[in-house]
């Protein structure tokens, strides 16, 4: 969830094929165990897209859905009460839990991208929701979710912008404001995911990947949260962000949430919550 630049390997050290097995083998580890702590925090916030996102895969009743990367099982539960048969696989064994609990109708299992179990052509369409970003090889993802998808077929994926909005740079801006350190074991993003980050980047993504027709169009809303709620994710050890609070010293831990709770005032509304502008990119293309 974080957003700030500090000191480490540069783009070439980080796309060796070595650093992109680490960064996969990195997301595993970081999400492991988190399902909870994100359901109570940013899963709300990931799930504000999944209209758009079942619009733009043209989802319609009896369609055969996948939902790829479902976490807490958001647009899986969204495709079902649409009418679709919904598969949805996550490779998080209590990401899997929470999904089954959500949307008991869809068929929910354990998959990892960029291989997934199903044969050519299984699915009507493919639906994946803030997750191509945690992928270090997202051609290859794609290829992936092509091969699976039926002529005509459409693909929907939402990812985070760049720059990112002011609310989803808050957390972000409490760690450098407090001067914490970036642990060597989270170096920065491969630079085919830094690209993702823009339309053009996210579009060009899916036509070479042999999808039709892509495009795509940002999506800004006004997240409405509480200090409380949103310092939850980090304290929980959710995401990125999470894993780097985790591995800093007690106090340097106290000094960024000293400072979270000074710039969040920013956002501060007048019942005492907070409305954090975030901006996402949706992007669609046909097989």
């Amino acid at each position: 969830m974080a957003n700030f630049t500090v000191d480490g390997p540069g783009p070439a050290a980080a796309d060796r094929p070595e650093a992109l097995d680490a960064f996969d083998a990195l997301e595993r580890r970081i999400w492991t165990g988190r399902a909870t702590a994100y359901a109570a925090s940013f899963a709300r916030l990931c799930a504000h897209p999944v209209p758009a996102l079942l619009d733009a895969a043209a989802v319609r009743p009896g369609h055969a859905v996948l939902d790829v990367g479902t976490g807490t099982g958001a647009a899986a539960a969204a495709a079902c009460a649409r009418g679709a048969r919904v598969t949805a696989v996550d490779a998080e064994p209590s990401m899997l839990a929470e999904a089954r609990r959500n949307a008991p109708q869809a068929e929910v299992r354990a998959a990892t991208l960029p291989e997934l179990p199903f044969a050519d052509r299984s699915f009507d369409a493919v639906v994946g929701n803030f997750v191509i970003n945690h992928v270090g090889r997202p051609d290859a993802a794609i290829a992936e979710l092509r091969r699976v998808l039926r002529p005509g077929g459409r693909i929907a994926l939402t990812v985070w912008a760049a720059p990112a909005a002011p609310g989803q740079s808050l957390l972000g801006r409490a760690v450098e404001a407090a001067r914490a350190p970036r642990p060597a074991h989270l170096p920065p993003p491969p630079a085919a995911l830094q690209a993702i980050a823009t339309p053009e980047g996210l579009t060009g993504l899916l036509t070479a990947g042999g999808l039709r027709d892509a495009s795509c169009r940002t999506l800004r809303w006004n997240h409405r949260t509480t200090t409380e709620e949103w310092w939850a994710g980090p304290a929980g050890r959710v995401a990125f962000i999470g894993e780097l609070l985790h591995h800093q010293t007690p106090e340097v831990r106290a000094r960024i949430e000293a400072e979270y709770v000074r710039l969040a005032g920013e956002f501060r509304t007048a019942d005492g919550g907070l409305a954090l502008p975030h901006a996402a990119l949706l992007v669609a293309g046909r097989r």
